[in-house]
């Protein structure tokens, strides 16, 4: 494999990412995919071997546990005597096939297009993606574009392991007690719905899935899951007049009456966003599927109210129960967590950066972490980089080069 030989953050993420691990949201069951388990029965034993203290598979819900105990932790220091949790997840985005994926690394990359082979026909090109101009000279490693990589979040899961093995082989490094946990089912929203609290132990944590190097988020989207359903009369078209209600149609309507430039592709930065993520139907029966996102709390609630009015306009249309619509939130921001006296973690973070020649690129994130819920489950948890980029899809690629500098990032941080 040539430069990367031998690089352990490197190896650890190929291995991690040949694994299908993709969460099913429709499955109702917790895990919602038991292939999630493979990875966590790895990683458990992997923990072992490293020499990490109270490893745990939960082996019903798939978390995965370990402990470094405190070394040499001085006190005043900021987590001398606190406990740290860095947290990754193991699945993978139901958007995009994680089955049968084929990593290949890309070394001293020339800023051209990479062709990703030939079962697909797919070509990664910065005319698209222009941030892969900033990696020229560096490595890629990329799909062969027929599934997604997985870089979220094995990168992160993969850089957390080779940080934990990198403190126990160096015990001259001084820290305070680390927790380690691997959660399945984030990417449904689910991630740490069976946490143990108790087994985590920690008094802050950092959640290890953001994008490229220097990426810094303590602010999220808050989000819902809403499912409409519509409810049609089928007659024979031949006779359909002033008779059939066409189900597919009447929520067709609905959509119509959501602000078309609030869609996904039309917004950027704190803006939120209504996304169509699913939709069958027939005559008589049709289903949308929305997930619903805003930084801002109100305009999240104005969101919500919105699509609930279109649904009360469809039945005083079409009749009552015409559609029906269950919302289901998700997350909130966690940035009022963190400024309540947690702003701590943002400027050791970026210190650490900083001592390491990372440039910090303090944003909001345009999505969610297991650290936004944990964080309103008491253990205030800001989100760092892991170094991939196009997530979820075909296109998706991680620096190699970045995921050995988050690893250094990592060891820097918790001996702060």
């Amino acid at each position: 494999m040539g430069k990367f030989d031998g690089s352990e953050v490197i190896e650890r993420f190929l291995r991690y990412a040949v694994i299908d691990t993709q969460s099913d949201e429709e499955s109702g069951t917790s895990p919602s995919s038991e292939k999630q388990k493979n990875l966590g029965r790895l990683l458990e034993k992997e923990l072992k071997e490293i020499g990490v203290s109270g490893v745990y598979f939960d082996e019903e819900h798939c978390y995965v546990y370990g402990r470094i105990p405190a070394n040499n932790a001085k006190e005043g220091t900021s987590f001398g005597s606190k406990k740290l949790a860095l947290i990754a997840h193991m699945d993978t985005s139901p958007e995009s096939s994680g089955k049968d994926v084929k990593p290949r690394i890309v070394e001293n990359y020339d800023g051209g297009d990479i062709y990703l082979g030939d079962e697909s026909g797919l070509t990664l090109s910065p005319s698209q993606y222009p941030e892969m101009k900033a990696y020229v000279g560096q490595s890629l490693i990329v799909t062969d574009g027929t599934t997604l990589l997985g870089a979220d979040d094995k990168a992160g899961v993969a850089e957390i392991m080779a940080a934990a093995s990198y403190l126990i082989k160096h015990p001259e490094v001084s820290h305070g007690e680390i927790s380690i946990c691997f959660t399945p089912d984030e990417e449904i929203g689910s991630g740490v719905d069976n946490i143990d609290m108790d087994r985590l132990n920690a008094d802050y944590g950092y959640t290890v899935d953001g994008g490229a190097i220097g990426e810094l988020e303590y602010e999220n989207f808050n989000a819902a899951a809403v499912t409409v359903k519509v409810h049609g009369v089928t007659v024979h078209p031949g006779e359909a007049k002033n008779k059939m209600k066409h189900a597919s149609r009447i929520a067709m309507e609905l959509d119509s009456m959501l602000p078309a430039q609030e869609r996904p592709q039309f917004t950027e930065g704190y803006e939120g966003f209504f996304y169509l993520t699913d939709m069958k139907g027939t005559t008589e029966e049709a289903e949308f599927k929305y997930i619903i996102r805003d930084h801002n709390r109100e305009k999240f609630e104005a969101k919500k109210k919105l699509i609930r009015d279109a649904a009360t306009y469809i039945n005083s249309k079409y009749g009552e129960k015409t559609a029906e619509i269950a919302i289901r939130d998700q997350y909130y921001n966690m940035r009022e967590k963190i400024e309540e006296g947690n702003i701590f973690l943002i400027e050791n973070a970026k210190k650490a950066m900083e001592d390491l020649d990372i440039v910090p690129k303090i944003q909001p994130i345009r999505g969610g972490t297991d650290g936004a819920r944990l964080s309103f489950m008491g253990l205030p948890c800001p989100n760092l980089c892991a170094g991939g980029h196009n997530f979820h899809g075909r296109f998706e690629y991680v620096c190699a080069e970045s995921m050995e500098k988050i690893t250094d990032l990592l060891i820097k941080l918790v001996s702060m």
